[in-house]
């Protein structure tokens, strides 16, 4: 199975491309899609979705993994982040993926066992995980990474039971 794990945002969404088979995990391919504020937020937006359903056609991933909006102080950031969501939603919709959700929580607890867990904690577990030679950069694609992992492990755990 193919999964596209995505960190959401305007400004740098992170995407990761995870293949699961019989309970292995390997790294396809993680980046971020970046747009500039000095650009329009609608603009942003059409660039996010043009950029999302190039990486959907060229790896062709069976289930979109996404980070929920978590409660945010800043309510600028989360009403931009939810934007991305939508956006990043839609496209996987729109090409036919299976949309899963997990909490950064979720993530944290799935990635390392612990639900306080910092960047640095879950960059170190994502390149343990996958083998990769150093953490992913920006943080965006490590988390990235760590979503599509907690798709994968929580896809596995379910099928078990």
């Amino acid at each position: 199975m193919k999964i596209l794990g995505i960190d959401p945002g305007l400004g740098r969404a992170g995407w990761a491309i995870v293949e699961a088979d019989s309970g292995k995990f390997s790294a396809v391919g993680y980046g971020c899609i970046e747009t500039t504020n000095k650009s329009s937020e609608a603009m942003r937006i059409k660039i996010l979705y043009a950029e999302l359903i190039k990486i959907i056609e060229h790896y062709h991933p069976e289930v979109l993994s996404v980070e929920k909006l978590f409660f945010n102080k800043n309510v600028k950031t989360a009403l931009s982040v939810g934007q991305a969501r939508g956006v990043i939603i839609l496209a996987g919709i729109n090409k036919g993926l299976i949309i899963e959700e997990y909490t950064p929580l979720q993530v944290k607890i799935a990635v390392t066992g612990y639900g306080r867990a910092d960047k640095n904690q879950i960059g170190q577990m994502v390149k343990s995980n996958f083998g990769l030679k150093s953490v992913p950069k920006p943080d965006d694609a490590a988390d990235a990474l760590a979503i599509a992992l907690t798709h994968a492990v929580s896809y596995k755990i379910r099928n078990l039971a």
